[in-house]
């Protein structure tokens, strides 16, 4: 029998992309994000979930798309890296798919040095990009951020 996957799917503008579900705790309507100061450029800001201070990560940024306020209409997919819980500000949460990890076309087929992407999966109506959240933040932007965010603990 073969492994299956399956993919909370989100978009941004127009292009749709995707988390694994075991990555995902929950989503949530966008609320107010509170600045971070001396956060790395690809941190929004903080919120708060149950009591947690959660990076407000900015996934626009980290793919060159044009920038763009956060607006009552977003949301947040508050996730689990290797190191932390991270939020991703998105423009709407879709649905859930299962697809055979089979399916799942590796980043290198499509575009070699694709970086930020677990892999791509093909859908009847287009491709969905496979986040990979744990290397979405470099090792200096990882430093910087436990530094904000300790400071920000202290205040």
């Amino acid at each position: 029998m073969s492994e299956s996957c399956h993919l909370v799917i989100f978009t941004l503008d127009d292009q749709r992309y995707a988390l694994h579900l075991s990555a995902v705790d929950r989503t949530v309507r966008m609320v107010e994000i509170t600045p971070l100061p001396k956060a790395p450029g690809i941190v929004l800001g903080v919120i708060s979930v149950n009591g947690m201070i959660v990076p407000v990560l900015d996934i626009r940024r980290r793919f060159a798309l044009p920038e763009r306020k956060t607006g009552l209409g977003d949301h947040l997919v508050i996730a689990r890296t290797a190191k932390r819980t991270v939020a991703l500000a998105v423009n709407g949460v879709h649905e859930v798919i299962e697809r055979p990890a089979g399916e799942i076309i590796p980043p290198e087929a499509v575009l070699p040095g694709m970086e930020h992407v677990h892999g791509v999966v093909k859908l009847e109506d287009g491709m969905v990009f496979i986040h990979d959240l744990d290397g979405f933040l470099s090792l200096e932007e990882e430093q910087v951020l436990d530094a904000a965010m300790e400071q920000e603990r202290h205040v």
